[in-house]
């Protein structure tokens, strides 16, 4: 990965990212529709599946903020 690529999600953010990511893409597949919130929840729940797939966030980082747990040695 990319040095600017860091990992920012964690786990728990990544699997929710993932879930509701690929249940809005479903519905954009599945259901007919038109319109800008049509094309919204497919777009939104594709970034979101991305997302989560990769656990990397643009405006996380963006934000300076990490969902990772900090492990200490």
């Amino acid at each position: 990965m990319a040095a600017w690529l860091k990992i920012n999600e964690g786990g728990w953010d990544r699997i929710s990212r993932a879930v509701f990511g690929g249940v809005m893409v479903l519905l954009f597949v599945f259901q007919s529709g038109a319109g800008g919130w049509y094309w919204a929840i497919g777009i939104i729940g594709l970034l979101l599946f991305l997302t989560g797939l990769i656990g990397f966030c643009p405006l996380y980082q963006i934000f300076g903020v990490s969902t990772c747990s900090t492990r200490r040695k």
